[in-house]
Parts: structure tokens; sequence; C-alpha cells
């Protein structure tokens, strides 16, 4: 993968939607949610899943790659990208989860590390060494088949900052335990899907909308494996949210919006147009009774 150098370019990027089977009592999964430091300049302060840039040393292009990773004949979810792409994005996934979360996807003799060998390899991490050869130098192997592509997000050009993000699924590694890295990520929860809406629609919380839109949908499963082949088997479409400004009001206008046509193959969103108000992001209305309805 060639990476853009210009800086107003589009970026890509990966993050993971990490779950949990809930307790008993409290629903059917639970998902890792992490708060971004209010100082980093995009999405300061906003409640996210861990995630950032792919870079160069995500590439899985060298014999110490290759010999880092499992599961790349796995790698076919996405077609419209050649399979060493996919595999970067997958990777930066991986490495991305370790640095903000704690949590390790990665085998030895082909079983899940555990948190010892998850620390150890957070406290290793090099910044010059492609992230799968440093995993192999340690007798480890990045579990590609452990993330699964579930949507695609590009930011509209209004932003200053614009990614091409994959969104992957992940089940949490059985014998770890996420921690936030206390830096660009400043606090860590497990919720329910649900929870997080209300928490979202309250102000409690600040959710991006393709944070709120990928947690509605994840609200729909009655559990982590059925959100896993809903994933494996669902086409993904590619997202760019609409932008206008209506009496000095910003909105973001999704697949489905009257002025937004849903495009073939993905399935109907709950919430298809969102207003920013007091830095929070939130649903409007679109069924008729909205003001902004047909004005932006």
């Amino acid at each position: 993968m060639t990476l853009p150098t210009d800086p107003t370019s589009i970026r890509p990027a990966a993050t993971v939607i990490v779950l949990r089977p809930g307790a008993a009592d409290a629903g059917a999964l639970e998902v890792l949610m992490v708060r971004r430091n209010r100082a980093v300049a995009f999405m300061g302060g906003a409640y996210v899943f861990p995630g950032g840039r792919v870079d160069e040393g995500d590439a899985i292009t060298t014999p110490a790659a290759i010999a880092g990773v499992n599961g790349l004949d796995q790698v076919n979810r996405c077609p419209e990208l050649p399979r060493e792409e996919e595999a970067a994005f997958r990777v930066a996934a991986i490495r991305e989860l370790l640095e903000e979360a704690g949590l390790l996807l990665a085998r030895r003799n082909g079983e899940i590390v555990d948190a010892a060998v998850a620390a150890a390899l957070r406290q290793s991490l090099p910044g010059n060494v492609p992230f799968a050869a440093h995993a192999a130098s340690h007798g480890l192997t990045l579990a590609l088949d452990a993330v699964m592509p579930f949507a695609h997000w590009v930011t509209p050009p209004v932003e200053i900052r614009r990614y091409d993000t994959r969104f992957l699924l992940a089940r949490v590694p059985p014998a770890q335990e996420a921690s936030h890295d206390d830096n660009e990520m400043t606090a860590l929860e497990w919720l329910r899907p649900a929870d997080a809406v209300d928490r979202g629609a309250r102000g409690d919380i600040q959710l991006p909308p393709p944070t709120w839109t990928t947690l509605k949908r994840l609200a729909r499963f009655d559990s982590v494996d059925a959100a896993w082949r809903w994933a494996a088997e669902t086409p993904i479409v590619r997202i760019e949210p609409g932008y206008a400004i209506d009496g000095g009001v910003r909105l973001l206008m999704l697949p489905g919006d009257p002025t937004y046509p849903l495009p073939p193959g993905l399935e109907p969103l709950e919430d298809v147009r969102f207003a920013l108000s007091d830095g929070i992001w939130r649903p409007v209305d679109v069924t008729g009774s909205d003001p902004f309805l047909g004005r932006a």
C-alpha cells in the first residue's frame, strides 16, 4: 500500500469494534469504547472504537512481515481492494488495538496469547520496524482472521483531516483485559450498544455519526456470533456523509436521507441525518416534521 504524502489527502485508517458477551442480566453483547483525549485535533473528547491510521509498517510485503501473520488466506472481504491492501487494514487494526486498549490479537503455537504476552509486546513496540515483523521476532503471528471487515466510512470533504476508514469486528481475547493508553485515550468502558446510544442522546457522551450508526446496528444482534455472521456475509458499502449548513446549523446526511439515495446493497440505516449542537452530533427527524427537511 502506497500512502499519500499530501496532508490534505484522504488517509487510510482502521477502527476495531471489539465485542464480548453481555452479562446474563445486561444484554446480548457489549462493545469496547474509548474516549479520545480532548487535546487531540480529530474528534477530541468523543467516545469511539480503538483505531487509527494505516502506516507503511502495516504492509505485508516482505518475508519477515509475512512470517508474522496468519489467516492471510482469509483476507477476502473487500473485493475492491488487492489482498495485500486489505491485509494492511487488518494489521493496522490489530496494532491500534494493542496500542490504545492493550489487547493483542496474535497467536503463539496456534493459540491466542494471554495478557502477559500482550503487555510485553505493547511495551516493546518500535517506531521503525514493521509491526508484523516485530511480532514475528517475538515468536508471534498476528491473527488476521480474528478481525472481520464490518463497514466502510469516508470523512466528508468539509473536514480538514480526511480518512478512508475500514471498521473491523473482533472478539475480545479470552485471557486478556483491556486498558486504555492514558495518552491518546483518557477512558475505556464496556457498554451495551443501546446504552451507549442512550447516553449519546442525553449528551452524556459524544458519539460521532459513524460510531452512533454502528452502535445502532450492533444493538440488533442477540449474540456476538450473530454480529460476526452478519459481518462475514453482508456486502460492505462505502459511506461518505453529505454535508450542509442550514440556518447556521451544520448537518451530516447519510444514505437514506431525502438528499442521499440509499445505494444498492446497503441495508437501511435507522438515523440518516445529524445536526451539530453544542459540539455534539445528534440525529434529526426527517419524516416531515423536522424544520431542516428539504432546506439543507
